[in-house]
């Protein structure tokens, strides 16, 4: 059986067409198939939509969290509770195409253990976001040596690579590079980011920005060894002046000590600012606070799992 788990976040207005979109295609192909919304905490009827699909067709099933814990434990929380022997993670608003299902249940039955969803197309987004996005998996890959390029949360897992991916401790994870990082045989599949089927875009600058630091702290230490280069150049260009001015060379006296002093204290504000973040995530791991909090299920339980209601491992 295929498990498609599809986090969701107010979108009472595409649960609805979302799984009849993909029941529809799933069963054109003769899949036998599983849908798990994972309501992440929805303000409007989310919820409700659910457990009325689930009424209908116990295929559809539903996890609902008791507040927002983001797109991540979303994933996650669909992955525990998946009953297949492999997982697609699709986005409810069908911006990834459901009919690439197909494709990927093919190459997995043909021996793939994960295969990724790539972008050959990014849709409507501007040419500053590709840019900011591009460099972002750039420094991820430079670090951990996992291909990144027009990655997604677009993926198909083997039950293998579900259980292995679930096994990782860390309470900050990061999905899309996770399952690389597992390893297995990996096919790939490349499609066009769709159009929304409704509703708008949830993700505010603000909150990419904090998913971007967030993730490159938990997935490379990159940002410690620029601090340690920004401090061998500071460290450098501080002899150079001291030199000079040692051999009468005329550097603008004040003014370029007080340049040099600057350019030092910014710099060692810079790395305590991104020395004090890594700490601060060490400190959520440390607290061991469950990834997230499951508050109903469309079974009254995650019965695969030991029926727990807290998230997590």
């Amino acid at each position: 059986m295929l498990s498609v788990v599809i986090p969701s976040y107010n979108e009472e207005d595409n649960i609805g067409h979302t799984s009849e979109v993909i029941g529809e295609i799933l069963s054109d192909n003769k899949i036998d198939y599983e849908l798990i919304f994972v309501d992440d905490g929805s303000k409007d009827k989310t919820w409700e939509k659910i457990k009325a699909l689930n009424s209908a067709d116990s295929r559809v099933r539903g996890v609902s969290f008791s507040r927002n814990f983001g797109k991540e434990g979303a994933i996650l929380a669909g992955l525990e509770a998946c009953r297949g022997d492999a997982a697609v993670v699709i986005d409810c608003d069908l911006q990834h195409p459901p009919q690439v299902i197909p494709k990927m249940y093919e190459l997995w039955r043909n021996g793939a253990m994960v295969v990724e969803g790539k972008k050959s197309s990014r849709g409507k987004e501007s040419k500053t976001y590709g840019a900011l996005s591009g460099l972002f998996y750039r420094l991820i890959e430079s670090s951990s040596h996992i291909d990144m390029k027009n990655s997604s949360d677009f993926k198909l897992l083997d039950r293998t690579a579900i259980d292995a991916l679930l096994s990782l401790p860390e309470r900050g994870t990061f999905f899309r590079a996770l399952s690389g990082w597992v390893g297995f045989e990996t096919a790939e599949v490349y499609y066009d980011v769709a159009q929304r089927f409704s509703g708008k875009r949830k993700w505010t600058t603000g909150m990419l920005f904090n998913y971007a630091i967030k993730n490159l702290a938990a997935f490379t230490s990159a940002p410690l060894y620029i601090c340690g280069v920004i401090g061998l150049i500071i460290a450098v260009a501080a002899f150079v002046l001291i030199v000079l001015n040692a051999v009468g060379v005329n550097t603008g006296s004040f003014d370029a000590a007080a340049s040099v002093l600057m350019l030092i204290g910014g710099g060692i504000l810079c790395c305590m600012a991104i020395a004090g973040y890594y700490i601060s995530r060490i400190y959520d791991e440390v607290k061991r606070r469950p990834r997230y909090i499951v508050a109903r299920t469309t079974e009254g339980k995650l019965a695969d799992k030991g029926g727990n209601s807290v998230g997590g491992n």
